[in-house]
């Protein structure tokens, strides 16, 4: 996902899309150690996926305190 289809979400729809890529992040590591992933990339992916979300969140808390 992109950053503006996360920013139309709602704050607790970004908490769950973040459990759900953390949950999914596992998985592919997990594969990524047993020789069964496909495409290391999707790892990449993953963890910028978090990271946009946990960006998000973190300004809009930086906006309700101001």
């Amino acid at each position: 996902m992109n950053a503006s289809e996360l920013q139309r979400l709602s704050s607790q729809e970004l908490l769950r899309e973040y459990d759900d890529r953390m949950r999914e992040l596992f998985n592919l590591r997990y594969q990524a150690s047993t020789e069964q992933l496909e495409n290391p990339a999707l790892i990449r992916q993953t963890r910028r996926d978090i990271a946009r979300i946990k960006t998000i969140v973190r300004e809009r808390e930086l906006e309700s305190k101001s």
